[in-house]
């Protein structure tokens, strides 16, 4: 410690606005030395019923190069008829069309993890036994 301070580390389970900004600057600042900036955008993509009524979705962020699924999600009365496919496919058009290297996510062994495989995706990690019982698991496709 340069300036001779003492330092004390808190649990803050629900931190300021500020504080979260002060962590998320200086994170972003040390990475843009190396990387340069994340440009993080955004990507949501949303299928409605006829009716109105959200029946999936997925959610993502484009940043460096690459876009990062973070949510993909089919109502249970709409699984297995190829709207999933449809939303992984549409966001890999919009990744590509943003110059994008490719895309990577995670999921759980009791969500879907023979689907992504079967659409070109490569398993690069897993966390055995998270959550208890199940596996996590990370999977990445390059363009």
């Amino acid at each position: 410690m340069s300036d001779g301070a003492k330092i004390s580390i808190t649990c803050e389970l629900d931190p300021t606005r500020e504080t979260k900004a002060a962590i998320g600057k200086g994170l972003d600042a040390y990475n843009e030395r190396f990387a340069g900036p994340e440009k993080e955008t955004p990507l949501w993509l949303v299928a409605r019923t006829g009716d109105g009524q959200i029946c999936a979705g997925l959610h993502g962020k484009f940043y460096w190069d690459r876009l990062y699924i973070d949510w993909l999600w089919v109502a249970d009365a709409h699984r297995c008829q190829g709207l999933g496919s449809q939303l992984l496919v549409r966001a890999e058009e919009f990744a590509r069309d943003r110059g994008c290297g490719g895309v990577f996510l995670n999921t759980f062994s009791f969500q879907a993890p023979k689907f992504y495989p079967r659409h070109g995706y490569q398993e690069f990690g897993r966390i055995e036994d998270f959550p208890k019982g199940h596996t996590q698991l990370w999977f990445a496709k390059r363009f």
